[in-house]
């Protein structure tokens, strides 16, 4: 009898740094966002976190755990069809706000391994 893997979850970190004058742009973006993923499959939770930043300016973390790297995918192409469907370019509305963002995908790691 041979036993299942458990799928390894996949969590998009993505962190932005958003002038103060650009925050409720960002956050209208970043709601519609969040609803989208949230109804897709495999998005097991998705958080916003944020403060303001030493200097106004406002840092926003987002952390998306997806159930595995084909739910992870299948989202990218749902985002990236939407997108084009909607005329919404992502680079170009963070670059005319101002927004600087570093984003990624992480697994789990067993840096304590027993």
């Amino acid at each position: 009898m041979s036993q299942s893997v458990a799928p390894t979850p996949v969590y998009r970190l993505d962190h932005f740094v958003v002038p103060a004058a650009a925050m409720p742009a960002f956050t209208e973006r970043l709601r519609l966002t969040q609803r989208t993923l949230d109804a897709m499959p495999g998005c097991k939770q998705n958080l916003v976190l944020s403060r303001t930043g030493p200097s106004g300016e406002y840092d926003v973390a987002t952390l998306v755990e997806w159930e595995n790297a084909e739910a992870v995918a299948a989202a990218k192409a749902a985002m990236q069809r939407h997108y084009t469907e909607t005329g919404f370019d992502p680079a170009q509305f963070m670059r005319e706000l101002g927004i600087r963002a570093d984003m990624a995908s992480y697994v789990p790691t067993p840096f304590a391994a027993a």
